[in-house]
């Protein structure tokens, strides 16, 4: 089975991962989202979400735009990052299944001007 997270404010995928509402879990067997869960986004602090969501046995993490340091942590779990996503977030995970959601890349500098992520 693979876990994947989005990093959500309501339904939509959030421009800034660190900042979302709430984190939407999708559990998938067989490329189908056979269970749908949130949890709600227990503060944004340096370094804790991306382990946060690892220790819950996430895959794949969805969100418009992160910081390195997330994006480096993640990969030292061995989490799939892809930033650059918007919209309905069932609709990204489907997309991604379906092969047609490819990360962009889009990295935030500076916490500071997180409003400014993805430009």
């Amino acid at each position: 089975m693979t876990k994947i997270a989005v990093a959500s404010n309501n339904k939509n995928v959030t421009g800034h991962f660190g900042h979302c509402d709430n984190f939407l879990l999708y559990d998938v067997e067989n490329d189908k989202i056979v269970k749908e869960e949130s949890v709600a986004n227990p503060g944004h602090k340096p370094g804790f979400l991306p382990n946060f969501l690892a220790d819950k046995s996430v895959n794949v993490i969805i969100s418009g735009s992160m910081g390195q340091g997330a994006v480096d942590i993640f990969n030292e779990r061995n989490v799939e990052v892809i930033t650059g996503a918007s919209g309905d977030a069932k609709t990204a995970v489907e997309r991604y299944l379906k092969g047609e959601l490819k990360s962009t890349g889009s990295i935030c500098h500076e916490h500071q001007h997180h409003d400014e992520c993805g430009e």
